[in-house]
């Protein structure tokens, strides 16, 4: 005879649908702790891969540099770097030398020009743009000198009299401000801004290193102006390799100032990995506050999934229990009868982990951030699934075994007044409640560490977890005043509407399964609400907020010539800047615009008015009882008097956000109604502008636009404490999709139980006249009843705690305007759509077998 444990296998193919719930809440538990791991490590890669973005690329190995270094101690520095660098995994360094200014540079007995010496290796040359000549030995010159004073190629260039080595042998278009990134690092040596006081022609770079050291001996130039090494490696994807290489940039730093130590030289040259190095304390800190952040939810997570297999268990158990009840009177002990359980339902739950944490591992681009994890987080995330998958095989055997033990060992009956049941009476809304105030009182000060310079907000869990208990708080409640509606709905009288009085009688026979639906799914949505609505939130506010303080996406000062139109917008900007005067003295900032260009230009997307083009053109025409404007963020404090000689302020519109004013008190007045005078008074003018900050640099300097400063959306904010926060609560998003499913699965899990009663039942009031369709609408009316309500009270609870939480998260509350919840209705028409295909489906379940079952077999059955 064949054993049941050898069977069982085959056996669990009896029931599909408790196999299906089996795989199915492993694939879930499985599927969040993995997530959890992921979703840390992608952070800190993301975080990594940010940083670099906006660190230069030679800076993220070791940098070797001094300025004024003694020439004669360059070739030491140099050759230890470079024997050293290979053993560290670098390869060939990039030396940068320039020279100080030297006055009286002639090509060919000309003219005395202004020029610069230097030399990058062959890989600057690489990252020049040669307009003429090749690259042959000899010097390159730049093009604005070469093309304004007629410099030939194969002229013989001079330094106070001294004949250089060489000949021109090409021109290169000059490295203006702000240069290509490769020559970031190198801004102050080979670039020229050519408006600014005392301006250098040309930068002259040497094609070899042979002409620019013969050069520096013919000159007898003591000492170096700039020198500078570094290494071009990749940009690290990950945090371990972003560790793995500050870790061998600090042992070549080592090595090499070892070797000049030895050599007497121990103080030549400062080395160190300054900029990267922080870079990686805050990919890690990134991680950690990500990790911390979510670890709660994460562990609350597992526990509902483990829960979710014990309650699998226990209907297995009963499903099964006339056989258990044999196998124990034939000796088979509490053990033995849980490893049948699982040797039943363990290949389900095997499947169903892996399945979880392959797909946690396949969709970590869909839930969580733009990055790459580590390998040795990999490896974790597996172990945490495989750990959870063991945990969840033991909790089933463990379940099964203590049962039977109780049942066939200890022989207890089972007493009315289960002591479990006094659970359902415990106020638990009471403690989640209490949780909920304590997050709330941490969630004032969340954000309190970017204002101190922090580039990340402080981690909080407690505040964190505040929306999640809040919503918990609240599905619970619900709950509660459902199972109380449902115990007093035998007193409901609807028979008139036969329909609606079967519902409710097939709502209160079910009344557990009912209200643990009702919680899961008002969890799932309030929590799904409140992780999109923050995490959107933050990614708007970043967006919102930079576009404010710049104006537009770039904003570039500039002098009065460009502002009283002496100089007319260039050609390529012509059609998407605006040109900006600013005022101050006091108390209210006063903008001075171009109504005709400012609307197109500028982002006025986030101005709180109706009707942009209305509101500027009310000032757009001078009024003789004073200064037309619209006023900005009106306080009590606020006088009407301007500064800049104009008359007082006759205000004919009012907003609370305004594009470089923010919020602060302010007003804008159009150009079109000062004077000339009024004009020319103006100390301050800038161009804002849609076009990218490189392209508008170009265009302005090409014009002989003088530029001071530049700011653009992409640098005015550091978006990692917005990107940070919304990585969290993207997982808070991923744990309310997830409650999701698992609430769709137990109504139609639900529903699919309770197949033959409602076949029964179905069957009996049709053969007494009811209509089919009628018949559908009661059910209907059940399961859309039920849905309806924990979508309502979801959605409506998600919505509110994230409107109030999006502010306090703000990791930027000092600029303007304050973080907002994004617009809510895409969320709630996705939400309506599901649930109504949701109710179809599992209506249809209900109803599909009525019409074919016999009522005879179903009476007999």
């Amino acid at each position: 005879m064949t054993k049941p444990w050898r069977a069982a296998p085959k056996a669990a193919l009896s029931s599909p649908l408790t196999l299906i719930v089996a795989a199915v809440t492993a694939l879930l538990a499985c599927f969040l702790g993995t997530a959890a791991v992921l979703q840390a490590s992608a952070a800190g890669g993301a975080t990594v891969a940010y940083q670099s973005g906006i660190t230069c690329p030679d800076s993220y190995g070791p940098v070797f540099g001094k300025g004024n270094i003694p020439v004669q101690d360059i070739p030491a520095l140099t050759q230890a770097v470079r024997r050293h660098a290979p053993a560290h995994g670098f390869g060939t360094p990039v030396v940068g030398q320039y020279t100080n200014v030297f006055l009286g540079a002639k090509f060919d007995g000309g003219p005395g020009y202004k020029v610069r010496l230097a030399s990058r290796d062959q890989v600057g040359l690489d990252n020049l743009a040669l307009e003429q000549g090749t690259r042959a030995p000899g010097w390159w010159l730049g093009n604005v000198l070469a093309d304004g004073e007629h410099v030939k190629l194969g002229t013989h260039p001079s330094i106070q009299g001294v004949a250089l080595p060489g000949t021109v042998t090409g021109v290169y278009h000059d490295l203006l401000d702000p240069p290509p990134r490769f020559w970031c690092s190198q801004q102050s040596g080979a670039v020229v801004d050519r408006l600014a006081n005392d301006p250098i022609d040309s930068i002259v770079f040497a094609t070899d290193q042979k002409t620019f050291d013969d050069a520096i001996k013919a000159i007898g130039l003591p000492r170096m102006q700039y020198f500078h090494i570094s290494f071009y490696e990749p940009a690290p994807t990950t945090l371990s390799a972003a560790d793995d290489l500050l870790q061998r940039s600090h042992d070549l730093v080592a090595d090499v100032r070892a070797d000049l130590t030895a050599q007497g030289l121990g103080n030549l040259v400062a080395a160190d990995v300054p900029t990267f190095e922080r870079s990686v304390q805050i990919a890690h800190q990134a991680e950690n506050n990500v990790f911390v952040s979510i670890l709660p939810l994460a562990l609350i997570s597992v526990l509902v999934g483990c829960a979710g297999l014990g309650t699998v268990a226990l209907q297995w158990y009963q499903r099964r229990y006339a056989q258990l009840r044999l196998l124990s009177a034939r000796g088979s002990g509490p053990g033995a009868l849980g490893g049948l359980a699982v040797a039943e339902l363990g290949l389900p739950i095997l499947f169903g982990g892996v399945a979880g944490a392959a797909a946690a591992r396949l969709l970590l681009g869909v839930y969580g951030p733009p990055g790459a994890p580590d390998p040795a987080a990999e490896l974790r995330a597996g172990i945490v699934a495989a750990a959870v998958l063991l945990v969840s095989l033991g909790l089933l055997a463990l379940v099964v075994a203590v049962r039977a033990h109780r049942e066939f060992e200890l022989g207890r009956v089972r007493r009315k007044g289960n002591r479990v049941r006094l659970l359902a009476y415990f106020p638990w809304e009471l403690a989640t409640a209490g949780m909920a105030w304590l997050g709330w009182t941490r969630l004032a000060h969340y954000s309190t560490g970017s204002r101190l310079g922090n580039p990340l907000p402080q981690v909080d869990p407690l505040a964190l977890t505040y929306p999640v208990f809040v919503v918990l708080t609240v599905g619970l409640l619900t709950a509660r005043l459902a199972w109380l509606a449902l115990h007093a709905s035998h007193r409901a009288r609807f028979w008139s509407r036969p329909a609606l009085q079967l519902a409710i009688r097939r709502l209160a026979g079910a009344r557990a399964p009912v209200t643990g639906v009702l919680v899961i799914g008002t969890l799932a949505i309030g929590t799904l609400a409140t992780g999109i609505g923050i995490a959107r939130g933050q990614e708007e506010a970043l967006d919102t907020k930079s576009a404010i303080f710049v104006g537009s996406n770039a904003r570039l000062d500039t002098d009065s010539p460009i502002g009283m139109g002496t100089v007319a917008m260039p050609t390529a900007l012509a059609g998407n800047s605006t040109v900006v005067g600013e005022l101050t003295g006091t108390g209210s900032v006063v903008l001075v615009i171009d109504p005709a260009t400012f609307a197109t230009a500028a982002a006025v997307d986030h101005v709180p008015t109706g009707d942009v083009d209305a509101l500027l053109s009310k000032i757009a025409q001078p009024d003789p009882r004073g200064t037309p404007v619209i006023r900005v963020g009106h306080t009590a404090k606020q006088t009407t008097q301007l500064p800049g000689g104009l008359r007082d302020a006759d205000v004919v519109g009012d907003v609370s956000v305004f594009p470089m004013i923010g919020t602060s008190p302010g007003y804008v007045v159009s150009r079109t109604a000062l004077t000339h005078a009024q004009l020319d008074r103006i100390p301050k003018w800038s161009v804002l502008t849609t076009a990218p900050m490189a392209e508008a640099t170009t265009a302005l300097r090409n014009a002989g636009v003088f530029i001071p400063n530049r700011v653009s959306r992409e640098t005015a904010l550091d978006g990692l404490p917005f990107f940070v926060v919304s990585w969290t609560f993207s997982f808070v998003a991923l744990l309310g999709a997830v409650l999701g499913v698992v609430a769709i699965l137990a109504l139609l899990v639900a529903v699919e139980v309770r197949r033959r009663q409602n076949a029964l039942a179905g069957a009996l009031v049709l053969r007494m006249g009811m209509r089919p369709r009628t018949l559908l609408a009661s059910h209907l009316m059940e399961l859309g009843a039920l849905s309806g309500l924990a979508i309502v009270v979801g959605v409506v609870c998600g919505l509110s705690v994230a409107g109030l939480s999006v502010p306090r998260f703000d990791p930027a509350t000092f600029l303007a305007p304050r973080s907002e919840l994004p617009d809510p209705l895409p969320f709630v028409l996705t939400v309506l759509a599901i649930g109504v295909l949701v109710v179809g489906l599992a209506g249809w379940i209900a109803v599909r077998s009525v019409r074919t079952a016999r009522t005879a077999e179903l009476i007999r059955a």
